[in-house]
């Protein structure tokens, strides 16, 4: 009996209901209740969609770009210590406190930097990455020491073994070096892209909103007999402005995150790389004279690096700043070098190669380091500064859109709450 009464029950709420929505009054509340239910579910997506990106301004200023920093620091770390290790070589017997310290520095450099460079990493081949470069270091210290201890006595053997470091270095460390860079560089954009993109499901339910609305006034037209709803009027304004300003904000961030071929994302990694070529170039440059083989076949390497250096300096460096004019001073001190070389002259090549006197190369070398750093961390600020500008594009959109479709759920509420009365 009693599921027999409550069978009953739920058939007559049924049938009434099913008679309730074709009556004018069930249309207009299926109406508001769409149009509202729309409504703020829009304002909620714009309000998470929005918030993520500042969400992940957030996070590139603090985790991504620094890291991106750091893997491009460590590869610039090991190849200052490969170019350290063959100048502390070429120095012959003890080395100056100097050329070792450096040399201890730029190791030190690189395990601070390679530490930065994986915090936080949960990806396989970035723990791979990592885990090759730190099993490959003791092995290439390894044969620094052993080709330094060989040195210090005077045995030729010596040039054998920090030849053999110096293709660990350049062949296996290296290379993971900057695959590990690639996958940091390629993050950042990625986030860049994140922040700077239109939020589409955001825009795809407001344009939804917008037609909802369009309907419902269809529907209250031919249900009322009035043309003009004013609280659907209104909620259709509050639509519009979300929807003009989520696109203004986008296209504002997008503005100023340039990512293009002249942006400060492409410059930051040109600058890098050319950082690394000379880097490379230099060790290069000194073992030369530490294998006394083909010079032809090491001068078509260095000339093939430094030609490349050449290139990608001038497609981020204005010709009158100090890089360039810094890099054709090393290029003119190297050409000395190797004419004293080719005059069978080594030990005017090796004062040349590693002199600390203005004239030298060593002296050159250091001068279009510091200026490539300096390029590259004004480029860095660069890529910071516009994350961050991209980030306040957006700083009150959550809270704005959010206020908007709330208020365009209470306008359709109150505007067409009175139509409804009117057959209540």
């Amino acid at each position: 009996m009693r599921r027999s009464r409550l069978s009953t029950t739920v058939r007559n709420a049924a049938g009434w209901a099913r008679r309730f929505a074709r009556t004018a009054p069930g249309v207009l509340s299926a109406v508001v209740a769409g149009l509202v239910l729309i409504s703020l579910v829009t304002g909620l997506v714009c309000v998470n969609q929005l918030g993520e990106k500042q969400t992940r301004r957030d996070s590139v200023l603090r985790h991504t770009e620094p890291l991106a920093d750091a893997s491009q620091r460590l590869y610039v770390a090991l190849s200052a210590a490969d170019a350290a290790a063959s100048t502390a070589f070429l120095s012959g017997g003890i080395e100056s406190p100097g050329v070792r310290t450096q040399y201890r520095q730029a190791l030190a450099d690189a395990a601070a930097a390679l530490a930065d460079a994986t915090t936080g990493a949960s990806d396989t081949q970035t723990r791979e990455i990592v885990a090759s470069i730190a099993a490959e270091l003791p092995s290439y210290t390894g044969l620094v020491e052993a080709a330094r201890a060989n040195n210090r006595q005077g045995l030729p053997v010596g040039s054998a073994y920090l030849r053999q470091a110096s293709v660990l270095m350049q062949h296996s460390v290296l290379p993971n070096a900057q695959k590990l860079e690639q996958n940091r560089v390629a993050q950042l954009r990625a986030d860049q892209r994140d922040i700077s993109t239109l939020p589409l499901l955001s825009v795809a339910l407001l344009l939804v909103l917008l037609i909802a609305l369009i309907a419902g006034s269809v529907v209250l037209l031919r249900r009322t007999n009035r043309r003009f709803n004013l609280g659907v009027t209104i909620a259709a304004g509050a639509a519009v402005l979300a929807l003009l300003w989520i696109a203004a904000a986008s296209i504002t961030a997008t503005g100023v995150i340039d990512t293009g071929p002249a942006g400060a994302t492409v410059r930051f990694e040109t600058l890098s790389r050319a950082r690394i070529l000379a880097q490379q170039a230099r060790t290069e440059e000194t073992m030369q004279l530490i294998t006394r083989s083909d010079i032809d076949a090491s001068e078509d390497i260095f000339t093939t690096e430094s030609t490349e250096l050449q290139t990608q300096l001038l497609t981020v460096v204005a010709p009158q700043s100090a890089a360039p004019q810094a890099f054709s001073s090393w290029q003119a001190g190297h050409r000395a070098q190797l004419t004293s070389n080719r005059n069978n002259d080594y030990n005017g090549a090796l004062r040349q190669a590693i002199g600390t006197d203005a004239a030298g190369s060593a002296f050159r070398f250091a001068a279009l380091d510091d200026s490539l750093r300096a390029e590259l961390d004004r480029a860095r600020q660069q890529v910071r500064d516009d994350v961050d500008a991209a980030g306040d594009a957006f700083i009150l959109s959550p809270f704005g859109t959010l206020v908007l479709l709330l208020a365009a759920a209470v306008a359709i509420v109150v505007g067409i709450w009175p139509r409804l009365q009117e057959f209540l």
